[in-house]
């Protein structure tokens, strides 16, 4: 008699079976969160560097004006 004929065996693999492939889509929905939250944070980045480059040009349109307020009088 050999290992294939354990009537244990065969109940045994069909369950690991199971929880193999349920981890592994589990694994691939995080995997695909991740993903997301990553896309996220780099679209929020973004905005925010285009936000701090808009106020670097007001910063830089204020003082020019100051500039030739003070120039001026």
């Amino acid at each position: 008699m050999g290992v294939l004929h354990n009537p244990i065996l065969i109940p045994l693999a069909a369950f690991v079976m199971v929880i193999l492939i349920v981890a592994i889509v589990h694994f691939g929905k995080m995997r695909e969160k991740e993903l997301q939250a990553h896309q996220e944070l780099r679209l929020h980045e973004m905005e925010h560097e285009r936000k701090l480059k808009e106020m670097e040009i007001e910063k830089a349109r204020i003082e020019l004006e100051r500039a030739r307020v003070s120039k001026g009088t």
